[in-house]
């Protein structure tokens, strides 16, 4: 009898300890704890589910295809320098950009405030641009990093900036959707401006995107870049909040001699969203600025001063515009 009720006993034990570690790992022994990218994917996957698009708060930042395009259409596969399904929702509302997003730049011809001349019969204040959030495969975007690969702190300021698709906006989309295991193919910027002036959000801002392979901001103190992957250049990225402007029809496919510029609804609404940073003048740039490579040029046509015109116009800029 006593034979019996101790084989009952360790059977009881081992059913136990059975249903224990199917639970913490999952059947097969995989494990149910989702990690990394996965546990992104899915926390991201649920937000996009909503009927309201959720204000996307950054803690640094704000604070805050048709046709395939050219590899020169798209950020540089910038992942560049770090290393599906595709989530999307449209609404009337959507994420809230940092006030602090990236800020940092290699000065790019701002004009003086008696260049920007500031349009009297205008209001951009009360100017408010549709908004989608499309988010980006998170293949295609990662974590900023603390420390670059040295273990050197990585606390640069946040810089701005400004790129153009050269392809249509709906062909970027379709790209930054696609899932890209290899480092080589991943892509993203932060957020899109389509030629109807539709703000389309990409990369949440606290995460980096990869926009931006080999390149740095030079300031008067010098040379500011990131190095978060030992196998790339250093970047912009770790500290660069990326905004593209959708290239006109008659400048697609890299087509030089003929790029008819931004519309004015693209002018208002990248106003409107810088508008909401508290990145001062001085540190929105360009891709071109920031290329090491020389090899990029975008965002070709682009006028400053059609920007900053509209960008004055808030009272919140007042602080930044210098």
């Amino acid at each position: 009898m006593r034979r019996s009720w101790l084989v009952w006993a360790a059977s009881t034990v081992a059913f136990a300890l059975t249903v224990l570690i199917v639970v913490s790992t999952g059947p097969l022994g995989t494990t149910s704890d989702m990690s990394g990218q996965s546990r992104g994917q899915s926390r991201f996957s649920a937000r996009a589910e909503d009927t309201t698009i959720e204000s996307v708060r950054a803690s640094k930042l704000l604070n805050g295809a048709t046709s395939q395009p050219s590899t020169g259409a798209l950020a540089d596969n910038a992942q560049g320098s770090d290393s599906a399904q595709r989530n999307s929702t449209q609404g009337n509302s959507a994420p809230n950009v940092p006030s602090n997003v990236p800020a940092r730049t290699t000065a790019v011809n701002t004009p003086s405030s008696s260049e920007a001349v500031l349009s009297t019969n205008k209001s951009a204040v009360g100017y408010q641009p549709k908004e989608v959030l499309q988010l980006a495969d998170p293949s295609n975007y990662g974590e900023r990093f603390a420390v670059d690969v040295t273990g050197a702190p990585a606390s640069n300021d946040f810089i701005v900036v400004l790129h153009e698709t050269v392809g249509s906006a709906s062909s970027a989309l379709n790209v930054f959707a696609r899932h890209n295991p290899r480092d080589e193919d991943q892509v993203s910027y932060h957020t899109l401006v389509g030629l109807d002036g539709t703000v389309y959000y990409i990369v949440p801002p606290e995460q980096r995107a990869f926009g931006a392979g080999n390149s740095s901001f030079v300031t008067t103190a010098g040379e500011e870049t990131v190095a978060t992957n030992p196998e790339f250049p250093s970047s912009v990225n770790n500290f660069a909040y990326h905004i593209s402007l959708e290239t006109p029809p008659d400048g697609q496919n890299n087509n030089y001699s003929k790029h008819s510029g931004y519309t004015e609804a693209q002018y208002r609404s990248l106003a409107w969203l810088l508008a909401r940073t508290t990145v001062p003048d001085y540190r929105i740039t360009t891709h071109k600025a920031v290329d090491r490579s020389g090899s990029r040029s975008d965002p070709r046509s682009y006028e400053p001063s059609r920007l900053f015109s509209w960008l004055h116009q808030y009272p919140s800029r007042a602080a930044y515009s210098y």
